[in-house]
């Protein structure tokens, strides 16, 4: 007899056995991993901005322009089950994140919450504090202290 499942894929499958809808819903909507970051040539360290890429729904938090992003943003990042543990700039609280390294969803998680609005109530979203890329320019101008 196998594994019981609680009807709570997040929780139930490994982030490799989750089908393209479950892989898709699995994102918070928070937007942060769409934010302009440095890195420090010295260090190596990265440095989050204020700047998001120009198809971000800075509202949304979602990506305007999803299907066909490679068109516009070639370095957007395909992230995928097997890549995810190798992307150090993911945001600290990005569900594929915390899924890859055996951690809960946080309660503001809408697939917790059932509400899409609880990550930005939440203050865990770009929405409200950050610009586009079309209308900055140096990008070292647009450093912040917030926790990504």
């Amino acid at each position: 007899m196998g594994p019981v499942s609680s009807g709570r894929f997040w929780e139930d499958l490994p982030l490799a056995a989750l089908d393209r809808a479950q892989w898709e819903a699995l994102c918070d909507g928070c937007g942060k991993c769409c934010l302009h970051k440095l890195e420090d040539e010295d260090t190596g360290e990265i440095h989050a901005t204020n700047v998001a890429c120009k198809l971000l729904d800075r509202r949304m938090g979602q990506c305007s322009d999803y299907r066909h992003r490679h068109a516009y943003v070639p370095e957007c990042v395909r992230l995928n089950a097997r890549n995810v543990g190798d992307i150090e700039w993911l945001p600290s609280t990005c569900a594929y994140r915390l899924r890859n390294e055996g951690k809960p969803l946080p309660d503001w998680h809408y697939l917790n919450s059932g509400d899409r609005e609880s990550v930005h109530a939440a203050g865990q979203s770009t929405r409200g504090w950050t610009v586009s890329e079309n209308d900055v320019g140096d990008l070292e101008h647009h450093l912040t202290d917030r926790t990504l």
